[in-house]
């Protein structure tokens, strides 16, 4: 039981670091581009990004980190933590006057999470 919460964790881990660096990366680009871009296209850059970090990580970490019966708990679970843990980070840089991005909402850190999360049950052995 101990490993499978472990093995829970770690997958959760994966992909809140993931995502974090993302953020962090588009942070860094969006500087120079104040427009609101396209919910549309946001959306869709974040699905896309997700499934890329996915297959990505995939290479690294080719097998599967939690057990059998609690996968599809954790493609649920996760990708709902994960968008709630991105909208506490916009509320937080918001809170500071920092600029916020799309992938600091809820909505666009869930797509991310859920296309990373929906790569790894389908592909990771």
């Amino acid at each position: 039981m101990l490993e499978a919460i472990f093995e829970l964790i770690g997958e959760f881990l994966l992909q809140i670091v993931s995502e974090a660096l993302i953020e962090l990366g588009f942070h860094s680009l969006g500087e120079p581009f104040r427009r609101a871009p396209d919910p549309w296209l946001a959306a869709l850059g974040y699905t896309l990004f997700g499934t890329i970090l996915g297959g990505i990580s995939l290479l690294v970490f080719p097998d599967n980190l939690v057990p059998d019966a609690w996968r599809l708990a954790n493609l649920i679970v996760t990708p709902i933590a994960a968008g709630g843990l991105m909208a506490l980070m916009g509320a937080w840089r918001e809170r500071r006057g920092q600029s916020v991005l799309m992938i600091d909402k809820f909505s666009y850190g869930y797509l991310f999470a859920l296309s990373f999360a929906l790569i790894r049950f389908f592909f990771a052995a």
